[in-house]
């Protein structure tokens, strides 16, 4: 089989795991902001947020990072002696390993509001949402860039990158705690003189 196609299998499955990795997160965010909703409300959308994570994960989640994996070895075993010799690959390989943890956390996440266990705020689960972005931008830079000379402004740009995200989600966040303060209306009556 031409490399090329191996190539465009990889990069697909790349982009569905990250596509499940993203959306995942934000059920997890939904599923917890529900807790706090009515009686009559809380079990309806619990019910339907975990069967939509349900099919996300098993039916898109794990079958993009087995096809990642597949077809990402089988490009590094067609031509081992270059891609094992280059620096940004062992980087991608260990990015690549920690996106796997991530997967198995979100794995994990899973597991716990199956089981009715909502432990992490909305706000936690957002800041972890913005990980896999993190190791987005990695990878696609140590793919297209294939260098290492400029690693360390990649590195602080990337720790800079992190923390824009993190800065955005707290605002965003005080913002949304902004919003949902009841505003007291002024009494506008005036007093009346006797």
């Amino acid at each position: 089989m031409d490399i090329s196609y191996i190539k465009a299998l990889h990069i697909i499955f790349v982009i569905t795991w990250f596509a499940a990795l993203f959306y995942m997160v934000r059920l997890f965010i939904y599923a917890t902001d529900s807790q706090s909703k009515d009686e009559v409300a809380r079990p309806i959308l619990t019910q339907q947020l975990l069967l939509m994570q349900k099919k996300l994960w098993y039916i898109i989640g794990w079958p993009s990072m087995v096809g990642t994996y597949v077809f990402g070895w089988w490009l590094v075993f067609s031509n081992m002696s270059y891609y094992l010799s280059q620096p940004w690959m062992w980087l991608k390989l260990i990015v690549v390993g920690l996106l796997t943890l991530y997967h198995l956390e979100c794995q994990r996440i899973l597991n716990l509001q199956k089981q009715g266990v909502f432990k992490h705020s909305s706000f936690r689960l957002r800041l972890f949402n913005e990980l896999a972005t993190v190791f987005l931008v990695a990878v696609v830079f140590l793919v297209v860039v294939k260098s290492t000379s400029g690693l360390l402004w990649g590195i602080l740009g990337l720790i800079a990158f992190a923390a824009v995200l993190m800065l955005c989600v707290a605002l965003y966040k005080r913002n949304s705690a902004k919003d949902a303060t009841p505003k007291i209306p002024e009494d506008k009556t005036e007093e009346r003189k006797p």
